[in-house]
C-alpha cells in the first residue's frame, strides 16, 4: 500500500500543475491526502458513491473516481469541479496512482523476494523463476553489506540509504531483522573490493552524520549468480561479529580480511578451554600485567622485530629481551620463535572470543 506521505505529495504536485483541489479517500471513508481543509465533509457521499456501480460521478461539485488494482476498490479521487477538464484531469491523476500502486506492489514483490533470497528460504528452481518475473538478472556480480546502526527498527536510516542509492539503481535495500540494514549492492565488471570498501565509507559517512551512535558496516565477497546471494550475506553477518571481537577499533570489516578470526569465531566453547588449558596449565594469556601485554601487542605488530619493538616503546632492546625471557619462563613459549609466537597470538584471540561469547550469553 502507498503510503500516505507519497499520496500527499502527489497530489501536492499534481495541484501545483493543475490548480485543482484534489483529495484521496479510502474505501473506510478516512481521508489519505488532501489539498484542503474541508475534505471530511465529503466522507457521507464517498461512501455512497462506493456502493454505486458508477465509476465516476459528479457530486457535490467534486469529480469522484474510482481507483482499482487490479479489479480491487483501493481509494476514491475527488477532483474540484464538474467541468469537462476536471473530469480529464481526474483521469490523469487516477492513472498515475495506478502507476503508483504497480511500482510499490513490485517494489514489495521484490523486497520479499530479496528478503527470502538471503535467508535461504527458497529453492533453486524458485530462485530463477521468480527472478524472470521480477525483471532481475541473475548473472551479474553482487556483494551484499549488513549495516548496524545501533538502533531498532531504525527506518529513518534504511530510507537515508534507500535514497543514496536511488529508486532506479538495481541495487536492493531491506531488512531481515529489526537490527540491521542490508544493501544487495551489484557491481560492474571493473568493480571490486576496493570500490566496495568506497562504497562501505559513504554509507558510514551519512549515517554517521545523522546519528548519534556509531555505525557499523560489514560486507561478504563478491557473487557471479543471485543463488550465492545468500552467501555473501552470510559472510557479511560472520564478519560483522568477528569485528566485534578482534577488530574493535574499525567500523568497517570485510569478510576477506578476517583472516585467522573467522576460524577461531567457529570453535566451540569446550575446545577452545582445552586449548587455553594445555597451552598455559589452566593460566589465561591474558593475566599478564598491562607493561607485559603492551610489549606483547607491539612486537606482534612490528612481526617480531626487536630493534623496532623497543624502538617504538622507547626502551632498550636488552630491555624488550629481559622481558621475552620473563615471559618464555613463566609461560614456556618463546615469542622470537615463529611457532611459539603463533601459538601465544592464537591463545590472545581464542581467549578474547571466550570473552565475547560469555558477554553474550548473560
Amino acid at each position: 500500500m502507498i503510503s500516505n506521505q507519497i499520496l500527499q505529495n502527489t497530489i501536492d504536485g499534481l495541484k501545483g500543475i493543475t490548480r485543482i483541489d484534489l483529495c484521496i479517500i479510502d474505501t473506510e471513508g478516512k481521508v489519505l491526502a488532501s489539498t484542503f481543509p474541508e475534505a471530511d465533509s465529503y466522507t457521507g457521499s464517498v461512501l455512497a458513491f462506493i456502493d454505486s456501480p458508477a465509476d465516476s460521478q459528479v457530486i457535490q461539485g467534486f469529480q469522484f473516481f474510482k481507483i482499482f488494482d487490479e479489479n480491487q476498490l483501493e481509494y476514491i479521487l475527488l477532483a474540484g469541479g464538474g467541468s469537462e477538464d476536471a473530469y480529464m484531469i481526474g483521469k490523469l491523476v487516477v492513472f498515475q496512482i495506478q502507476n503508483l500502486l504497480v511500482a510499490y506492489k513490485e517494489r514489495f514483490d521484490k523486497d520479499n523476494f530479496i528478503k527470502n533470497l538471503l535467508l535461504d528460504n527458497l529453492l533453486l528452481v524458485d530462485i530463477y523463476n521468480r527472478a524472470k518475473k521480477l525483471h532481475i538478472q541473475t548473472e551479474v556480480r553482487r556483494a551484499v553489506f549488513i549495516i548496524e546502526t545501533g538502533r531498532e527498527k531504525d527506518t529513518a536510516s534504511l530510507e537515508s540509504v534507500r535514497t543514496l542509492f536511488g529508486p532506479k539503481s538495481h541495487d536492493f535495500i531491506t531488512a531481515v531483522d529489526e537490527k540491521n540494514i542490508i544493501v544487495v549492492k551489484e557491481l560492474g565488471e571493473n568493480e571490486g573490493y576496493p570500490e566496495l570498501n568506497k562504497t562501505a565509507k559513504v554509507i558510514r559517512d551519512l549515517l554517521n552524520g545523522e546519528n548519534d551512535q556509531q555505525v557499523h558496516i560489514a560486507y561478504g565477497t563478491i557473487v557471479g549468480e543471485i543463488k550465492e546471494v545468500s552467501r555473501s550475506y552470510k559472510e557479511a553477518r560472520m564478519a560483522l561479529d568477528v569485528g566485534k571481537i578482534f577488530f574493535d577499533d574499525k567500523d568497517i570489516v570485510a569478510y576477506s580480511t578476517l583472516g585467522i578470526g573467522r576460524l577461531i569465531y567457529q570453535l566451540p566453547i569446550p575446545l577452545c578451554k582445552m586449548f587455553i588449558k594445555e597451552i598455559f596449565d589452566g593460566k589465561s594469556p591474558d593475566d599478564f600485567d598491562e607493561e607485559t601485554l603492551t610489549t606483547i601487542n607491539k612486537f606482534f605488530e612490528n612481526s617480531l622485530n626487536v630493534s623496532e619493538t623497543s624502538r617504538q616503546l622507547y626502551i632498550h632492546r636488552n630491555t624488550l629481551v629481559y622481558r621475552l625471557d620473563k615471559l618464555q619462563k613463566s609461560t614456556g613459549l618463546d615469542l622470537r620463535v615463529f611457532e611459539d609466537a603463533i601459538t601465544f597470538k592464537i591463545a590472545l584471540m581464542v581467549v578474547k572470543y571466550m570473552k565475547y561469547m560469555e558477554n553474550m550469553d548473560y
